[in-house]
């Protein structure tokens, strides 16, 4: 092993699924790891998974956060929190890159000062995104 890359923690064979998420860094908390778990965001090995869901190496996670779906292999399992550089060769992300600011489509802006739109000019707005592509 190099000595530019620290050497990963000695870990269990398996841990529950959100200590998991938390320790890697996916999510900024246990709590929130939970909750995500809870509200059905995230799957193990396609299959829906509960904060206390055994995880352990060879596993693929998927968690839906912040609007952006991340697909994960789990390759070492951590039960404590760790830095970022050895948190991140704990996983191998396989995530697809979210599309460029460009490909979206315009941004829509009103002018500074404008105020509220008005009853018009919602309607033109909505006519206008309703116009856009919707599987972005």
């Amino acid at each position: 092993m190099s000595e530019s890359q620290p050497a990963l923690p000695s870990g269990p064979d398996s841990t529950r699924i959100d200590r998991w998420l938390w320790a890697v860094r996916l999510t900024k908390t246990r709590s929130d790891a939970a909750q995500a778990c809870r509200g059905g965001h995230v799957r193990v090995n396609g299959r829906p998974a509960k904060p206390a869901t055994g995880v352990k190496a060879g596993d693929e996670v998927r968690v839906r956060l912040h609007g952006r779906t991340r697909l994960v292999d789990v390759s070492h399992v951590i039960v404590k929190r760790v830095g970022a550089p050895v948190a991140t060769r704990c996983y191998v992300d396989r995530s697809p890159t979210p599309p460029a600011p460009e490909a979206r489509g315009p941004v829509l802006k009103r002018d500074r000062g404008a105020g509220r739109p008005t009853k018009k000019d919602r309607r033109q707005l909505e006519k206008l995104r309703s116009e856009l592509p919707t599987e972005l």
